[in-house]
């Protein structure tokens, strides 16, 4: 029944295989180039003065930040207009979580372990009511990115954007906690209106590549990970990475755990020494990549089809 099934998904056009040959992918980003670099965790105002410190320092361009992942409602609005404006002079993407996120949210469910395998999903229809007023207060401040972790809500999103509920230059990233890990799922949240996802972190060259050729959105890669969920290093692999799922941000993000390290009264002075390792990793990556392959570019600062802040 192989062979059957493997011609039922080529006639859907989907790859039946994995990539074991790694076909370089053809995609780029508008400016022809192969990656970028996202960088999650910036909570504050302090946070992002921080990276953008250390991101002139090291001389590396950061293109995206995953800001607020304690959840944006915790800032006050005028923290949240000055947030936008330092990311539109910096250049820099900005994705806002929308919050408080479901891992410290009245339900535990998916706090448990085994629990957490039906998934992080939004809770009820006032769950997803505050979702989205908590995106269209951030809207109102300027900011143009979120993350979605429920496919449901991002098919809401995508509706909201072309009715001009929302904006229309909105940028819709699909984070890691939705769990897609092969190429029809990839589909799926391409046609639901993801502008950019996050596989499964742990997925293989070839894994990777059979994803690339079902989807031509972005693709958000760990490199490095939470050591709850694996706390692997994958630096040494960009280079291939690059190469076989372009176009593709490297995300950084290392650390104990999720759970702990993103609720609001984590310390923000431990959020600033870690942002600043982040950034002297993405320098780290920069430099593994251009001397194993030096045809594989990097986006210079402020590529002008970013979903940069407009406060």
């Amino acid at each position: 029944m192989l062979p059957k099934a493997e011609d039922a998904l080529q006639a859907l056009g989907l790859p039946a295989r994995d990539a074991y040959r790694l076909p370089s992918s053809s995609l780029r980003f508008p400016d022809g180039c192969h990656w970028r670099v996202e960088i999650s965790g910036v909570e504050r105002l302090s946070t992002l003065e921080a990276l953008l410190e250390e991101s002139e320092r090291q001389q590396i361009p950061v293109h995206r930040i995953i800001a607020m992942v304690m959840g944006a409602t915790y800032l006050v609005p005028e923290e949240l207009r000055e947030f936008a404006r330092l990311a539109r002079d910096a250049g820099i993407e900005v994705i806002v979580t929308p919050g408080p996120r479901p891992l410290w949210d009245a339900g535990k469910q998916v706090a448990t372990p085994e629990g957490a395998l039906s998934g992080l999903r939004l809770r009820g229809a006032d769950g997803l009511c505050q979702y989205v007023a908590d995106v269209m207060r951030a809207v109102d401040v300027g900011f143009r990115g979120f993350l979605v972790w429920d496919e449901g809500c991002l098919s809401v999103m995508n509706r909201l954007r072309q009715e001009v509920h929302l904006p229309e230059n909105v940028v819709f990233k699909v984070s890691i906690f939705a769990g897609h890990a092969n190429p029809a799922g990839a589909r799926l949240l391409e046609e639901l209106g993801a502008d950019t996802f996050n596989p499964v972190a742990d997925l293989t060259l070839p894994q990777l590549a059979a994803l690339r050729q079902a989807v031509r959105i972005p693709m958000d890669i760990h490199v490095i990970l939470f050591d709850s969920f694996g706390g692997h290093n994958r630096m040494y692999e960009c280079p291939e990475l690059a190469r076989i799922a372009a176009p593709c941000y490297f995300k950084i993000e290392p650390g104990p755990s999720v759970s702990t390290f993103y609720k609001p009264w984590a310390a923000p002075e431990t959020h600033r020494f870690v942002i600043r390792e982040k950034v002297k990793m993405a320098r780290i990556i920069r430099d593994i990549v251009v001397e194993t392959c030096g045809g594989i570019k990097c986006s210079p600062a402020a590529p002008a089809d970013l979903a940069i802040p407009e406060p």
